[in-house]
């Protein structure tokens, strides 16, 4: 694909921020989820299990601010925690954990060669859903390591038990026009590794693609996710689990 122009780029992510999310949201709640950012459609999807990959911790960081001073775009994530008929759950507890934009984990032994950062706990953090189920925090857009396209990890649990392990994507026009316009992701060498070609975001599909919009005038970034819960915390593929709304 041709490098896109700064107004293309604007274009794209302008053009993604009004894709629907695979989520109803009741009549009542529908005006405060919109002003967190969510969107809501006549379905439900619930988001598929994922894999938890190597470096998931718990550092008991209850905190919405989780950059610690981290370079990168900075981006406003949200993600809104709902049940299989829709009703959005207050209270659950959400844990989110990515790369920094070099591709680096805190708290872990990094894999190949990277820098070694196991005594830190940036990009990771604990928020609980509000009344309308919605968990914020505030981070940066996340960058890349070799074998795996952009992603951001999750957890959901309730009431203590962890009901739901999965992953966050981005459409890769979003995710390339980033790179290349911000220097905090300037990388020696090129991704090897693009959404069409990874694996586990074959196995995501489209439901668990943030929706995005950019924030002016200050360039910043807002991903939004809603987060469909399978009866019973049993997670099941997008098209394994679809409800209508009532």
């Amino acid at each position: 694909m041709p490098p896109l122009s700064t107004l293309d780029r604007r274009t794209v992510l302008q053009a993604l921020s009004l894709a629907p999310l695979a989520a109803a949201i009741p009549q009542a709640l529908r005006a405060q989820v919109d002003q967190a950012g969510l969107i809501s459609t006549d379905v439900c999807l619930v988001q598929p299990e994922l894999t938890e990959g190597p470096f998931y911790i718990d550092p008991e960081l209850v905190r919405s601010d989780i950059t610690e001073g981290r370079a990168g775009l900075p981006m406003t994530l949200r993600l809104q925690v709902v049940s299989a008929d829709c009703t959005p759950i207050a209270g659950a507890r959400v844990d989110v954990w990515h790369c920094d934009a070099q591709g680096v984990y805190s708290g872990v032994e990094n894999l190949g060669g990277g820098p070694d950062a196991r005594g830190e706990s940036f990009l990771r953090g604990t928020q609980m859903t509000d009344a309308a189920g919605v968990a914020t925090f505030q981070t940066i857009f996340p960058g890349w390591y070799p074998g795996r396209t952009t992603h951001v990890h999750y957890k959901v649990f309730l009431d203590g038990d962890a009901v739901l392990t999965s992953q966050i994507f981005f459409d890769e026009a979003v995710n390339q026009s980033i790179y290349d316009d911000h220097d905090a992701y300037a990388r020696e060498g090129a991704r090897d590794m693009v959404n069409a070609a990874d694996v586990i975001a074959g196995r995501a599909g489209d439901g668990a693609y943030a929706r995005v919009r950019m924030t002016e005038p200050d360039g910043a970034m807002e991903a939004a996710l809603v987060v469909g819960v399978a009866p019973e915390g049993r997670a099941g593929g997008l098209l394994d689990w679809l409800f209508k709304k009532a």
